[in-house]
């Protein structure tokens, strides 16, 4: 049984999708009623996948329909065909074709990083679902220095004789998340690698590096037209020690655009977890403000 104010666990489903080259399947975890007709989407960073939100879909869940996808080429999602696919654009008509088989017209959107960028770019469109959108360290402008450190790393997926290797590893990549329990350094883990015949290896597909490093910008990558199209409210976290998301950003942010509201998370650089019980619950609260009539 589950604890109170906690749900149970999540189903794994999918959804056919169409690219160029082209079908392919998007896993994606569901957590609580599913006939509930109020549906909070969570989305990933760029190497990561579903199993980033377990922690606060429990939360989430008592109260939504939580749905945490696996964008393709990671997690239990296919590999596309075509690795010049793994891009926004394709992206965005993955999450369009899972919220159509969701069957409802609107959803609060939670997106880390990359899934924030998708959450903004489906925000910014006419007739968007999006009614609340969470920018977990991500916005409008992408410091080049922190390009420059994913692109170091991006498709590098060393194999590990065992868990315990892999949460060193782990611990010394994902050291900007910020202080954690060793439980918790133990989930982040086992939710990223995936144990095969040459050991633990991160969960995704390594062709991902390809289009990063080939449209690698030479300054910061701005998208204020994006950003200021957006007309839902917003709400914006920052690890106060991101290299990606700096903080003059997050002042323009709350002067412009949607006018987000922006909390900033103490000893975090990029990017918050969402795993600490002070960090889903500014998200939660966020998400209720919704339902106030």
């Amino acid at each position: 049984m589950a604890e109170a104010g906690v749900a149970d666990a999540p189903r794994r489903r999918s959804v056919q999708c169409a690219s160029p080259k082209g079908l392919h399947r998007v896993s994606y975890l569901e957590w609580g009623d599913p006939r509930n007709r109020d549906v909070v989407v969570c989305v990933h960073g760029l190497t990561r996948n579903a199993r980033d939100f377990d922690d606060l879909a429990r939360v989430l869940a008592t109260r939504w329909r939580v749905v945490c996808p696996d964008i393709a080429g990671r997690g239990d999602s296919d590999r596309l065909a075509d690795p010049m696919l793994y891009a926004v654009p394709q992206y965005l008509a993955d999450m369009v074709t899972l919220i159509a088989r969701l069957d409802v017209e609107a959803v609060g959107w939670v997106g880390t990083s990359m899934g924030g960028l998708i959450g903004m770019a489906l925000a910014a469109q006419a007739g968007t679902p999006i009614q609340r959108l969470v920018l977990n360290d991500a916005g409008p402008v992408i410091g080049l220095a922190s390009l420059q450190r994913i692109g170091a790393y991006v498709g590098v997926q060393p194999a590990f004789t065992s868990i315990e290797l892999a949460e060193s590893y782990v611990r010394s990549l994902c050291a900007p998340f910020g202080p954690h329990s060793d439980a918790q350094w133990r989930q982040i883990t086992e939710a990223w690698m995936k144990k095969g015949d040459a050991g633990w290896r991160a969960n995704y597909d390594a062709r991902i590096a390809d289009v990063f490093r080939a449209t690698m910008p030479d300054k910061d990558l701005e998208l204020w037209p994006v950003y200021d199209a957006v007309r839902c409210p917003t709400l914006v976290l920052r690890g106060e020690l991101s290299d990606l998301l700096s903080r003059q950003t997050t002042v323009e942010m709350a002067r412009r655009g949607p006018k987000a509201g922006v909390a900033e998370i103490k000893g975090v650089g990029h990017a918050p977890t969402l795993m600490q019980p002070e960090q889903i619950a500014l998200i939660r609260d966020f998400l209720m403000e919704g339902d106030s009539p």
